[in-house]
């Protein structure tokens, strides 16, 4: 009987690409399933249209009677696009989505069927909150949870399912998603922001936080990834030895994309574009197999939505493509990992970015304001937001391959550097004109010159300026993008509070003009933000060293960086911000714990399991194929048989010794494992599993990867990375 690998191979090579053609344009189908603008003009009339914009811009609260209409109007257009359920779309602490449809119909009390939605079912929900991640919020036996509707991200529908985005809480209160905190910390962001904004232009009423991600993913057949079980159950693989060719002649990046993927990507834009999601870049990634799409910016609750809604449907294309998404950061060994960069910047309403220089010194020394305190904010809480990258896929990712290093340092170029070293150099208080003319003209005047050829050239960088926004490169491939955005919103925003309160010092108490107290206000940041700016190699051991000179956090693993999460220092930021309780923190913490920990977990159990029951039988019946060829010799060659079986016999004891460490490895591992699971506090358990399980994978892997060269490539069960990575 031929193993699925073979099969899998065989029809491989018979699979033609299932070319997906369409004659629409792309500005045609966008946000045709989106139920907003031009589509909401066509249900609702002005006056409900103004207060639903209210409620948006404002954050204004929505009574029982507009909810009703704006169901009413939901519900006629759902209808006539032929959707059957509705369902609140939320995105609780297990990393994925959420979902449960519930159908339009109904009966009256007549027994009369009707199609039913009002606003009470558009405004909120009750899931059961029992088996969802809670940190302890919840107990078990405690099933309620509510999920209340977010306006300020348009309703869709996905199939024949109305999804409304919602948040979800506990019957406490509490947050139990990542959407609650990243509203919250986007509000209290907003509200400084503007505050500091009035200084340079007083028509600025609300700014926004903007977000563009970088989805980077790799493609396997799917025939090809079921003969993998470590690859279906975990996500990466647990086995594997690294091919001839790999990523090192570059001819990948930017390369021609495959036919069957290009095939894949077409449909994929087809639906999205449907959805809203504003996909603009596609490419070829440096490693095999792997690939990019980035989208238009956009605001950052929405951006947010978007990505996860495109991670659910590039799964759903890519099965009928006959191919498998994996957004594991780090799937295979050797080469590149999957990152999601997320570009962060902040907008005002009167359409300026407020990270970009502008052609006034005025603007400029706006740009500057909200340039330097996001380092400084960065510097702050540079600890918790290495926590909010940390994680058990991550960690296999970060330092190596192009990925930056878990180490958080901030790149924004030599000239860059030079204009904030300038602007250091200024005297403290009150500038003469001279002084501040020089300033004005020939440091901050010169931003815009400065900018047009400065941008991010340093791979190792964790947190890079290029040109317009911030791109936090450490962000895993799989992650929510809320769980760092919110943490570096919530910083930021406890940065700008700081330094107005230093502003109104400076122009009350000691009587400066507004431009001197900036001028003495960002000097001031200057000091502090140098330890955080690094331009050279992320992965040098020289830069490891200054670091921890520094005064930076080192942390090389994900329990040791979550313990920043809920350290007095970050606790406060939260508290201050109203982004998340004490409670709500703690309950975080235990959540990415047990996360981590069952990772692990899950990934130990696995490689048992594969090693002995495929890879060590499969080196045993090789070695019984051997052993009856040095048989045959023998009965050939008698006593001379052993200089015509050298490598046989060699052979064979190779493959004993292999076999005889990956049962060994196995055996302590697994009794290892059950000692671990005995430790009660959380932390004490995932550092545990960190230092005494992981280990055992890389050496089981080892003794495994040397049998996959040795054995009969007929007999090997696993397809190979020469298959995964290469046949498309």
């Amino acid at each position: 009987m031929k193993s699925l690998r073979k099969k899998s191979l065989e029809n491989l090579f018979n699979k033609q690409p299932q070319f997906f053609e369409s004659s629409e344009k792309y500005s045609s189908l966008y946000a045709s399933n989106v139920f907003s603008g031009r589509t909401m003009e066509e249900y609702v009339n002005r006056d409900l249209l103004n207060e639903v914009e209210n409620v948006i811009q404002k954050g204004t609260t929505i009574g029982r009677p507009l909810a009703d209409q704006i169901a009413t109007a939901l519900k006629g257009w759902a209808l006539s696009k032929g959707a059957t359920h509705y369902t609140h779309w939320f995105q609780p602490l297990t990393g994925g989505t959420a979902e449960k449809h519930d159908a339009f119909f109904d009966l009256y009390n007549s027994g009369n069927p009707m199609e039913s939605f009002d606003g009470s079912q558009l405004v909120q929900q009750e899931p059961d909150a029992s088996s969802f991640p809670s940190g302890g919020i919840r107990n078990t036996f405690e099933a309620r949870g509510y999920t209340a509707w977010d306006p300020t991200s348009p309703a869709f529908i996905f199939g024949k399912t109305l999804c409304i985005p919602t948040i979800f809480v506990s019957y406490t209160g509490e947050a139990l998603d990542y959407k609650t905190p990243l509203l919250k910390s986007i509000q209290s962001l907003d509200n400084i922001a503007t505050d500091i904004c009035n200084y340079f232009d007083k028509n600025v009423r609300k700014v926004n936080t903007t977000l563009g991600w970088e989805q980077e993913f790799f493609l396997v057949d799917k025939g090809l990834a079921s003969s993998r079980p470590d690859l279906i159950i975990t996500g990466r693989t647990l086995f594997g030895h690294q091919p001839s060719k790999g990523q090192q002649l570059d001819d990948h990046y930017f390369g021609s994309i495959p036919p069957r993927v290009i095939s894949y990507l077409q449909e994929l834009e087809f639906e999205a574009y449907k959805l809203g999601i504003p996909l603009k870049t596609r490419h070829n990634e440096v490693a095999p197999g792997q690939f990019e799409l980035a989208p238009v910016f956009e605001e950052a609750n929405l951006s947010v939505d978007h990505n996860s809604l495109l991670m659910d449907l590039m799964h759903k294309i890519a099965s009928k493509h006959d191919f498998v998404v994996l957004f594991h950061e780090k799937p295979f060994e050797g080469i590149n990992g999957s990152g999601k960069h997320n570009n962060w910047s902040l907008s005002t309403d009167t359409g300026l970015n407020l990270l970009s220089p502008g052609k006034t010194p005025m603007s400029n020394l706006q740009f500057l304001t909200f340039f330097i305190n996001t380092i400084a904010a960065v510097l702050s809480q540079e600890a918790l937001l290495q926590a909010s990258i940390s994680s058990a896929s991550n960690d296999h990712r970060l330092g190596s391959n192009e990925a930056p290093p878990a180490i958080l340092s901030v790149f924004i170029g030599k000239e860059l550097t030079k204009v904030l070293v300038d602007l250091e150099n200024v005297s403290k208080g009150k500038l003469s004109p001279e002084e501040k003319t020089d300033l004005k003209l020939n440091v901050i005047g010169k931003i815009p010159e400065i900018l047009l050829d400065n941008t991010d050239r340093n791979r190792t960088s964790p947190f890079a300026f290029t040109g317009n926004k911030f791109e936090f490169r450490a962000v895993g491939s799989k992650s929510n993008c809320s769980k760092s955005i919110t943490v570096l919103n919530a910083s930021v925003a406890q940065q700008l509070k700081k330094f107005r309160q230093e502003i109104e010092f400076m122009i009350e108490k000691k009587g400066m003009r507004k431009d001197d107290a900036i001028f003495n206000g960002l000097r001031d940041n200057l000091k502090g933000i140098k330890k955080i700016l690094f331009e050279g190699d992320g992965y040098s051991d020289e830069w490891k060293k200054k670091a921890k000179q520094r005064g930076l956090s080192f942390n090389s693993n994900t329990p040791q960086a979550l313990r920043a999460l809920v350290s007095k220092k970050s606790i406060l930021l939260f508290e201050q911000t109203q982004v998340l309780t004490e409670r709500e923190v703690k309950a975080r913490y235990s959540v990415d714990l047990k996360e981590y920990i069952m990772r692990i977990q899950i990934e130990s159990r696995t490689l048992g399991d594969i090693a002995r029951n495929h890879i060590i039988p499969t080196g045993i019946k090789y070695q019984n194929v051997l052993i009856e060829n040095v048989k045959g010799l023998k009965e050939i060659y008698g006593d001379q048989y052993h200089e015509h079986a050298e490598v046989q016999l060699k052979l064979i004891e190779r493959i004993s010794g292999h076999i005889k460490e990956i049962n060994q490895g196995i055996l302590t591992m697994v009794n290892t494992r059950k000692k671990l699971n005995e430790i009660d506090k959380e932390h004490d358990k995932a550092s545990a599993y960190c230092e005494q399980i992981l280990p055992f994978l890389f050496d089981i892997r080892y003794h495994c990867d040397k049998l996959e060269l040795v054995v009969d490539d007929n007999l090997w069960p696993l397809a190979k990375y020469r298959e995964l990575l290469f046949c498309r």
